[in-house]
């Protein structure tokens, strides 16, 4: 959530780095016209308190000085205290229903790109930063897409995973399976090595989580809902993670704080029909390790660059080749400021394909879901910042392995720090 301060001393620039994510699309004077109408209001009903406060004093004096409590004068004041009371009563819930109608514009607003994120309109603008394991790209023009592969082999079964569910959801067999489990036991014992600690968060999550970290209520549609409760299905571990501190006040030597957890991620995919309609790309469910770190202000783009490097240390351990990418502002997630996108090389298709999305969300989230911390010393809180990164998406990973893996003969070969998980070289 933005900072309704910022908004009201500097609306044109907010207005202006707002139109960065996409011109026309932010209008700031709706939430400064109810801002004055309740800061009005506030102004009305702190006088009408303070003579309702003054009234009550006065006759409090009268009756300590001898003035009976029936005196026409002590009697006259009380009728102006009723009034006044009735007055109060009546702006109250005006000035409540003028919060909530600016909670609800703000909560719509997406956070504020970073200074140093590229600006541009579309994903084409991204910028590349850097890439990895050019030596790794197979020289193999035969290779098959990892969901062909997957079915020859026997490890991946679409057509009765969409007897079970629907489309977009896949049955692991076999060695498919152990290969999957072991990337999660691998990719955690990287992160937890890193110093991340481990938690198993709840799956199903509530609607107040889901608005923190910005999921809610504009992409309502892009989660599964149960219907007789207020819980939903959830779309990463970064709700859970991040939720665990919500409404908080830490102490600032608890920072920074590093969790890693693995978690079945759900989403339906709203608008994406006809897209990566085969294998494991974009999924209804999916299996991911999910980064979230909680830290000081002043620390927090240098944890950001630190987060990129997990996630890419996990994709040069298993000799993947990737690329980084910096997103431009109109690219950018709703609730990050800055963000690098990790692409791994899929050889079927002769591109990269996002693995990982490394993000920086400032006070956003901490501000949605007031999560704050107090400095030794120091008066006040401030809020904290919060990261998030996947360290990786699981089956995307696999998913590149059985592709930038395979053999002539139809073998996929395992990447070698997987060996010992596996207990086997081959597929």
């Amino acid at each position: 959530m933005l900072d309704l301060k910022q908004i009201r001393e500097n609306p044109q620039s907010v207005q202006k780095r707002l139109e960065k994510r996409g011109a026309g699309q932010y209008d700031l004077q709706p939430i400064l016209d109810l801002n004055q109408r309740q800061r009005e209001l506030e102004t009305s009903r702190s006088r009408l308190q303070a003579r309702s406060n003054e009234i009550g004093k006065l006759i409090g004096q009268k009756i300590k000085a001898g003035s009976p409590p029936d005196a026409p004068e002590t009697q006259q004041l009380r009728e102006e205290g009723n009034q006044v009371k009735t007055q109060i009563s009546e702006l109250e819930p005006q000035e409540k229903e003028l919060k909530a109608e600016i909670e609800a514009l703000l909560l719509s607003l997406p956070n504020l790109p970073s200074p140093s994120t590229p600006v541009g309109q579309s994903e084409a603008e991204n910028v590349e930063v850097r890439r990895w394991g050019d030596e790794y790209i197979p020289q193999n023009d035969k290779i098959l897409p990892h969901w062909e592969i997957g079915e020859t082999l026997g490890i991946l079964n679409f057509e009765r995973a969409v007897k079970v569910a629907q489309s977009r959801f896949v049955s692991l067999i076999g060695v498919g399976a152990a290969l999957e489990r072991a990337l999660i036991s691998f990719m955690l014992d990287r992160q937890i090595a890193a110093g991340y600690v481990e938690v198993i968060p709840p799956i199903l999550i509530n609607s107040r989580s889901l608005t923190a970290t910005g999921q809610l209520p504009k992409f309502a549609e892009e989660s599964f809902k149960c219907d007789s409760d207020d819980l939903w299905l959830s779309p990463t571990a970064e709700v859970p993670l991040t939720n665990l501190y919500r409404d908080e006040i830490l102490d600032a030597s608890q920072l920074p704080i590093y969790h890693c957890a693995y978690t079945p991620c759900f989403r339906r995919e709203a608008g994406s029909y006809g897209r990566d309609t085969k294998g494991l790309i974009r999924l209804h469910q999916f299996n991911k390790v999910e980064l979230v770190k909680i830290v000081h202000p002043s620390t927090s783009e240098a944890e950001h660059e630190k987060l990129v490097e997990n996630a890419a240390a996990i994709l040069e351990a298993l000799k993947l080749p990737y690329r980084v990418i910096e997103l431009c502002t109109g690219d950018l997630g709703f609730s990050a400021t800055k963000c690098y996108d990790l692409e791994v090389w899929l050889p079927s298709s002769g591109k990269y394909r996002e693995i990982s999305s490394c993000s920086n969300c400032g006070d956003f989230q901490a501000r949605r879901g007031s999560l704050r911390f107090k400095e030794a010393g120091k008066k006040g809180t401030q809020f904290v910042h919060t990261l998030n990164g996947s360290g990786l998406a699981v089956g995307r990973t696999l998913s590149a392995i059985l592709e930038n893996y395979q053999q002539p003969n139809g073998t996929v070969k395992i990447p070698e720090v997987l060996h010992s998980y596996m207990g086997r070289e081959v597929l």
